[in-house]
Parts: C-alpha cells; sequence; structure tokens
C-alpha cells in the first residue's frame, strides 16, 4: 500500500476511535468536542504501525465475522464458470449477510465503463471492507483507482489481472496470478517428458499485448529450443469481439483438425481463452494430440462439455469430479495425452483470495505473506501442492512484494493418472527475466 493510501487511512482510523471515544454518530464526531478529540489523537505515535495494523483500526476485531462485507466480482458462467462458482463456495460459507457477488459484463472490452461501475458500486456499501475481482479484466485498475479515492480503508485484491502489472500494481493491495513464468517453462517441460515434438500456441491479439501473455509466449520458445521441440503460434477469434463465443468456439472445431494434422500426433497445444478450451479439449480427443493443462486449469475447466459430463450439485467436490473426468478421458482415448490441476485455479482463487482478506482484516494474516496466501488457498485445495514466487520484472530482475505469481502440480489422466512433480521441478533462472 503507497503512502497515499497510509495517510488516508490514518484520518480513517481517527473517525473510528472517535466513535469509540462515546460519539453517537459519525455526525456527533464531527460537532461536539472536535476540537479536543482531535488534540488528543494527534497525539498518538503511529509511526510503528503496520499498514495491516492500521487496517486493522477500521474494524471492530471481534473476529466474528459479521462487522464488515467483502465484495467478490467474477465473470458470468459462460466466460469463467470456475471463477463465478469459487465465489459462491466463499458466500455458502460465510453467508450472503457478509459476502456480496457481482458479475462484470462477457463484453468487459467494449463495456469497460459497465464493468468499472459494478466494482466501484460494491465499495458504496459502508461494511465493505475488501473487494476481490477474479479475473481482474480490463477496467480493474481504474475502479481500483476510484475505490481507494472513496475509501482507502477497502482492501482492492486482482486475481489474473489483465493490465500490466505496473499499473495494477500501483493501485492494487495484493495482486495475484498464474505463475506464467515458471509455467511457461513446466508446461513444455512436461509436454516433452510426455514425448511431444511440438508446441503451439494458440490465442489472438489483444491477450498477446499483454504483458504475462507475451513472456509466457518467450519463455515457451526458449524451453522448446531447450527440449529440441517445435514451436508453432496459432490465430484465432477473440470471443469478446462481435463473433462472441459461439464463434470463437466454432472456430476452433473446424481448424483444430487441421492444426493436428499439420503439426502430428506428437503436438502440445495451449490456448489463453478459457472459451477456446473445451472445444480444443473436443477436438483433440477426436484428433489426437496432448493437452497438458488449461490457462486456468481445473478439472472443470472445458472437460464437462467436451465429454457431455454433467456435475449439476458436485462442483465442489474435486476429488470426484477429478476421478470422473478422468474415467471419461481413458474411455475416450485420451490416456497419458490430457492434464489439468486436481483443484480448479479459478475456484481456488476466487474463494482463496477472499479467504486471505478475510484473514488479513481480521488480523490473522499479512497481506503480503506467500505463506499466509498459501494457507489461504488450501482451505478450498486441501492436500494440493502449491509453489509460487514473488512477480520478477523482466527489465530490473526485482521481484515484488504483493504481486505473486503461483502454480500448482500437474496431473496427467491416465489408467492410473499421475502428478507430474511440476511443483518440485526448479525452473532455470534465467526464465525469470526473458522478455
Amino acid at each position: 500500500m503507497n503512502r497515499k493510501h497510509l495517510a488516508i487511512l490514518l484520518v480513517t482510523t481517527i473517525t473510528i476511535v472517535l466513535m469509540g471515544c462515546g460519539a453517537g454518530s459519525s455526525d456527533a464526531v464531527s460537532t461536539d468536542n472536535s476540537g479536543e478529540m482531535e488534540q488528543d489523537v494527534s497525539t498518538e505515535d503511529t509511526s510503528g504501525k503496520s499498514s495491516d495494523e492500521l487496517l486493522m483500526a477500521t474494524t471492530d476485531g471481534n473476529g466474528d465475522g459479521d462487522s464488515f462485507h467483502i465484495g467478490i466480482v467474477t465473470g458470468s458462467y459462460s466466460q469463467s464458470e470456475d471463477d463465478r462458482r469459487g465465489a459462491e463456495a466463499f458466500q455458502e460459507k460465510y453467508g450472503e449477510e457478509m459476502v456480496t457477488l457481482a458479475i462484470y459484463p462477457d463484453n468487459f472490452t467494449e463495456e469497460q465503463e459497465t464493468t468499472i461501475q459494478i466494482m466501484v458500486g460494491l465499495a458504496e456499501d459502508p461494511d465493505m471492507k475488501a473487494i476481490v475481482v477474479n479475473q481482474a479484466v480490463d477496467g480493474t485498475c481504474e475502479a481500483f483507482r476510484r475505490i481507494h479515492d472513496m475509501r482507502p480503508d477497502i482492501l482492492c485484491i486482482a486475481g489474473e489481472a489483465y493490465e500490466d502489472f505496473s499499473d495494477i500494481g500501483q493501485v492494487a493491495d495484493l495482486v495475484v496470478n498464474y505463475d506464467f513464468i515458471s509455467r511457461g517453462y513446466l508446461m513444455v517441460h512436461t509436454a516433452h517428458e510426455l514425448g511431444c515434438d511440438t508446441f503451439v500456441h494458440v490465442s489472438f491479439p489483444r491477450h498477446l499485448s499483454y504483458e504475462s501473455v507475451s513472456r509466457q509466449v518467450a519463455i515457451m520458445r526458449a524451453a522448446c529450443n531447450e527440449f529440441d521441440m517445435t514451436f508453432a503460434m496459432e490465430e484465432a477469434p477473440d470471443p469478446t469481439t462481435e463473433v462472441g463465443v459461439p464463434g470463437a468456439q466454432e472456430f476452433i472445431l473446424e481448424h483444430a483438425p487441421e492444426w493436428v494434422s499439420k503439426y502430428g500426433q506428437a503436438s502440445a497445444y495451449f490456448c489463453t481463452n478459457d472459451a477456446h478450451t473445451e472445444p480444443l479439449i473436443k477436438s483433440l480427443l477426436e484428433n489426437g494430440g496432448y493437452f497438458i493443462e488449461a490457462d486456468l486449469p481445473s478439472p472443470l475447466m472445458g472437460y464437462p462439455g467436451a465429454l457431455d459430463l454433467d456435475f449439476t450439485g458436485e462442483t465442489n467436490d474435486f476429488e470426484k469430479i477429478l476421478g470422473t473426468v478422468e474415467d471419461a478421458v481413458v474411455q475416450a482415448g485420451g490416456a497419458d495425452r490430457f492434464g489439468t490441476w486436481s483443484y480448479s485455479y479459478g475456484y481456488t482463487s476466487s474463494a482463496g483470495l477472499a479467504e486471505h482478506a478475510r484473514n488479513v482484516i481480521l488480523g490473522d494474516s499479512k497481506i503480503d505473506s506467500i505463506e499466509d496466501l498459501s494457507k489461504a488457498y488450501n482451505v478450498f485445495s486441501p492436500g494440493a501442492s502449491w509453489n509460487g514466487s514473488g512477480y520478477t520484472d523482466a527489465e530490473t530482475g526485482e521481484r515484488s512484494d504483493h504481486i505473486f505469481l503461483i502454480y500448482q502440480d500437474t496431473y496427467i489422466f491416465g489408467d492410473p493418472g499421475r502428478y507430474m512433480g511440476t511443483t518440485s521441478v526448479e525452473v532455470p533462472e534465467e526464465y525469470f527475466t526473458i522478455k
């Protein structure tokens, strides 16, 4: 949190302290004995207090979870079902009285002001203390800026930031993305271990303009060179344009067989968009090729639709979901060619980031502790193996203390399936500054 936010937080803290001194309302604080109260508070020594301690001054600290609200903003079921279900799981755990959910438009690139207003609108709740946006699509930076201008006491947390870290890092108290650096190397490493000779990257210009995607492409290319593999790129339609999700998915179904024919059966595929995942998996199951894991991995990401599976009422039981998907993949002839994370990343991030925010508000965790963050994630992914680190700036080589990149071990479906041990693989240091 920057100094500007800390300074404004002190003003908020003063207001809460005055209310605790017997004022009957916020209006009374500003009129009754205000000069004497301001003099008393101004003598308090706050120089040694951390931002977490200053934040705690804005809550009653009773730990019952009822004195503050947390807002979670996600995409819709059609764009990012796992993100939404994770938000619902957190709301189910703590109740609608504490947790407010919101959805940004599917066409968020064209409806950016609407997206911003949806996020900012949560800050109008006087009891709101944290707003989590997952995925933090275009417009989140401006929304967080407005929220902090209105309410500096609100924690602003971004999951999967679309905007440059140099921008979102200035206005967010915490940013957590999938580890595009380590995973760029590890997905190619895994494909190589499975016997692939080609790695195909499927995306479109908007995504390729993001630093995280462009750097991952460079890392994948370098990793393919290290493992003597071919790296290829294919373009597919952006689902947020006029073609929409249906048009983008139809394109994948039409062209994926051509890609397999072009690159061969030992080619592995990766797409940067959730909507592309289902048709890509479906086509690869039918035509050959490998799929290591989704951009935001989950056994629910793409597999249910591709395999005609119905998980109604079972969307939170990931052990059962994983087993069901594995059986279907093996039956469809995809053993040892398709993978995922055993727990949904989108699901875990929505719920885990909100859990982390709650712990910080209650004083049980620090906002910038990756260990505390992992503890919150494990509440919704028990037994999962996670790894990660602070984001490394490719220009300076410096690592951030509030922008974290994380990943989970890769699970390859089979008879039996197996974990690839990716969280134990050491990523060569030079990959952290490739751009």
